[in-house]
């Protein structure tokens, strides 16, 4: 990876919108000092660790989505969350991905494992990023850091081509 940004990159990362993309969320629930990831079983992703999440339905918002993506694949009802980071992906055949990453202090109850998920807690300093989408440990330790932030990345199937993450305010997400 180049350390200088292409002109493409940088496009994506200054556009106001990133249109045509399908819509997903992440929540990742924090508990001391550990984060609650998922080894995910079925779909997406498949064999990749994570944190709950999904695609967004036509009738939901974001948060909405999160909270309902976490409630069906770990089993556990999250009430409130903070919307750290929109993730723009870019793959070299077109398709894109527009995410929202979300962060939320665990509450009562312990994950359940599901068709789709294997959940287990995490020490916030182990994460393991060589087992996760190579674009993860670009912008995850943001949002395990509590700061907000815009993430584009250009992709190569899982192969992550180019990155940017930049601060952003809360007020500039979604």
């Amino acid at each position: 990876m180049s350390r200088r940004a292409s002109s493409r990159l940088l496009a994506l990362h200054q556009a106001r919108s990133f249109p045509r993309a399908v819509e997903a969320t992440l929540l990742f629930l924090i508990r001391d000092d550990q984060v609650l990831l998922m080894r995910k079983r079925r779909g997406h992703g498949a064999g990749f660790i994570n944190a709950p999440g999904g695609k967004r339905e036509a009738d939901e918002t974001p948060l909405t989505c999160a909270l309902r993506e976490t409630r069906e694949e770990v089993g556990l009802d999250v009430r409130q969350a903070r919307l750290l980071g929109e993730l723009r992906f870019e793959d070299l055949s077109g398709e894109r991905v527009l995410g929202w990453a979300f962060r939320a202090d665990a509450g009562d109850g312990e994950p359940v494992c599901s068709s789709e998920a294997i959940p287990f807690w995490c020490p916030i300093a182990s994460v393991p990023y060589a087992q996760m989408w190579p674009g993860d440990r670009f912008w995850l330790p943001w949002l395990l850091a509590d700061r907000t932030f815009l993430a584009t990345l250009l992709c190569d199937g899982a192969r992550v081509l180019e990155a940017k993450v930049t601060p952003v305010s809360r007020h500039a997400l979604c």
